[in-house]
């Protein structure tokens, strides 16, 4: 996008790994529009902090894209006490969303690519243990966290209908990030290479739904390797969407929409 000439917001953790890769993508692109700004999404203060910073200096918003990730092997609480992938993976996408809807509508057309997983193929959403209280198992707790960005995108679809702005979400594959490596026995990672996606290639998905003109109308759609993905019938249960909608509503701050 930085090549295309897009002014870019990066909105990360890490300050100096971002700043990093900053001035890397200037570098390569020789576009000084690119911006290293300071974003914890499992903290929801940190997400309102950044929202209230970005939109004293920008007034358009044409393309969201949700992609932070975490894997914890023990339960632990985010600064607001949820249980932390959910807190990092779900709901700190869903408020920065919802804070910048008005933006993004304003500027319409305009697009929210949320990066999920294929996880709804394993994954079940326990209405009675959401924040794994009851039962922490690691694994199903993380897929857990990515069902939500699925339903999220398709409830937020339908609320979104007649206005101009589209709602996607995407399975990068396997990529060769950090957070493979962390999570993945040591004596594979020599392995890895030979089946997982280079990050630039992991990226191509969401850069297809960021800029293809062809899918200007599309949305609610579930895409892998930049086609479009089956997603069985208890994925698209509006009733469950509905319902974690209406539960994120109330765990982030915000009144019912």
């Amino acid at each position: 996008m930085a090549r295309r000439g897009a002014k870019v917001y990066m909105a990360c953790r890490n300050y100096e790994k971002c700043e990093e890769a900053r001035l890397d993508i200037i570098k390569q692109s020789r576009n000084h529009q690119v911006f290293n700004r300071t974003l914890d999404l499992s903290s929801l203060e940190s997400v309102k902090q950044f929202v209230d910073d970005f939109l004293k200096e920008e007034h358009k918003l044409h393309i969201l894209i949700n992609n932070a990730a975490i894997i914890t092997k023990k339960r632990q609480l985010s600064s607001d006490g949820y249980e932390l992938q959910l807190a990092t993976n779900h709901l700190g996408h869903f408020l920065l969303t919802n804070l910048l809807l008005d933006t993004l509508k304003n500027s319409a057309p305009s697009r929210i690519i949320t990066i999920s997983s294929n996880a709804h193929i394993l994954a079940l959403l326990n209405k009675q243990d959401l924040q794994s209280e009851k039962s922490f198992i690691w694994f199903k707790a993380f897929l857990q966290s990515k069902f939500c960005n699925t339903l999220f995108t398709l409830k937020l679809a339908e609320l979104l209908q007649d206005t101009s702005v589209t709602a996607n979400c995407l399975y990068p594959g396997l990529v060769l990030t950090d957070l493979l490596y962390e999570n993945t026995w040591c004596l594979f990672h020599p392995l890895l290479k030979f089946f997982a996606k280079s990050i630039k290639s992991g990226a191509q998905t969401a850069i297809y739904l960021a800029l293809d003109p062809e899918l200007e109308d599309k949305s609610g759609g579930f895409y892998v390797d930049m086609k479009q993905a089956y997603m069985p019938p208890w994925v698209r249960d509006s009733n469950l969407a509905y319902w974690l909608w209406q539960e994120s509503l109330k765990m982030v701050g915000l009144e019912s929409l």
